[in-house]
């Protein structure tokens, strides 16, 4: 089991910033892949970024690729997403989730074994 508690979450501006953490606990020696997701309200869970634990490699959705950055800190088993120029579209509730084995890009809900309890992301115009 991998337990993932996000934060950073918050009430912001158009145009701020924002960094969100997911730290990692349990047996994280299983994570191959990690990603974020968000929720919008009245709108099905979406990708948002995603990235491999031990190379790097990353993925993006394309509406976000400009603005987000997905990076981790494996020492600290911290996932972080970095969000620049929030739009009031940005918003909703933001997920970590890992996925345990190897898989190319996974971007689909299913493609992930264990998730976060989300934090509120809200963007106003």
């Amino acid at each position: 089991q991998v337990q993932l508690v996000e934060s950073g979450g918050g009430l912001v501006q158009a145009g701020d910033s924002l960094r969100l953490s997911c730290a990692a606990s349990g047996r994280t020696f299983m994570m191959y892949a990690m990603g974020w997701f968000r929720q919008a309200p009245g709108k099905e869970r979406e990708f948002v970024a995603g990235i491999t634990w031990i190379g790097g490699g990353t993925w993006y959705k394309d509406s976000v690729k400009d603005r987000y950055t997905i990076s981790r800190d494996n020492a600290k088993n911290t996932l972080y997403l970095r969000m620049n120029s929030l739009k009031p579209e940005d918003t909703g509730v933001y997920y970590c989730a890992t996925r345990r084995t190897i898989r190319a890009a996974p971007t689909l809900e299913y493609e992930y074994d264990y998730w976060g309890q989300g934090t509120q992301v809200t963007v106003s115009s």
